[in-house]
């Protein structure tokens, strides 16, 4: 199996972290786990430290404060990218990225694909939970950002992703500059105007149970404004 990173960031996530890393151990049992703490005030990073001193493929990544999670991204793949591994996944802590998918990931890596992508938009794929904002917010960000980039993707804003190392090296990391709701619109247009190949395969997405959802109007308005600018870059 190659070398895999699943990187989680978290932010006051202490009644999910238990149970999302002991699915993701059974899941992919082969796959190192790297959470990226953002000073979690609920004592998230604590408990991720405790699970770490008996686990050896679970590793903690401290920050000194809430620094979004465009940056955790960058930060811990830029350090898995130092540390040799070849393939690299986004996961939320909140439950919400069913492991279950996870073969479907692997599978989608070993035929060729350089971005896999969870999505909620094609046949097979759907919400659970959310009510009619979030789903406004969530398929009409994805509509929008589509036409305005011109990408056939169907699920941009999703956060259930998995890159390769190539594909990764190709995007350079240095050049991202979103931080919030639009850094995987951001990851997933680089990718594509470089060539990589960009697969999407059908998840069912879970609203979480526990804990408080980190979307905001900024971070939506931010993804409006970052479309537009992506798009005159591709021009």
């Amino acid at each position: 199996m190659p070398k895999t990173l699943i990187v989680t960031p978290t932010y006051n996530e202490k009644e999910n972290l238990p149970r999302f890393i002991a699915a993701v151990r059974g899941a992919a049992p082969e796959a190192d786990i790297l959470v990226v703490d953002d000073n979690s005030p609920d004592g998230t990073g604590d408990i991720a430290d405790e699970i770490a001193k008996k686990d050896p493929k679970v590793r903690v990544l401290h920050r000194p404060g809430k620094q979004g999670l465009g940056t955790a991204y960058i930060q811990a793949f830029t350090k898995g990218l130092g540390e040799g591994y070849d393939q690299f996944f986004e996961m939320d802590a909140d439950l919400s990225h069913d492991v279950r998918y996870l073969p479907d990931f692997f599978r989608a890596l070993e035929n060729g694909a350089d971005v896999v992508i969870g999505s909620r938009n094609i046949p097979g794929g759907g919400v659970e939970g959310w009510g009619p904002g979030r789903h406004f917010i969530s398929k009409g960000g994805s509509i929008y950002s589509r036409t305005i980039l011109g990408l056939p993707i169907k699920d941009l804003t999703s956060g259930y992703k998995a890159f390769t190392r190539r594909a990764l090296e190709t995007i350079d990391l240095a050049s991202i500059h979103s931080n919030g709701y639009s850094f995987q619109i951001e990851m997933t247009f680089r990718a594509a105007k470089r060539g990589m190949k960009v697969t999407e395969v059908p998840i069912i997405f879970v609203d979480r149970t526990a804990g408080k959802s980190k979307m905001s109007r900024k971070i939506f308005l931010e993804a409006v404004g970052v479309v537009w600018a992506l798009r005159f870059e591709k021009r």
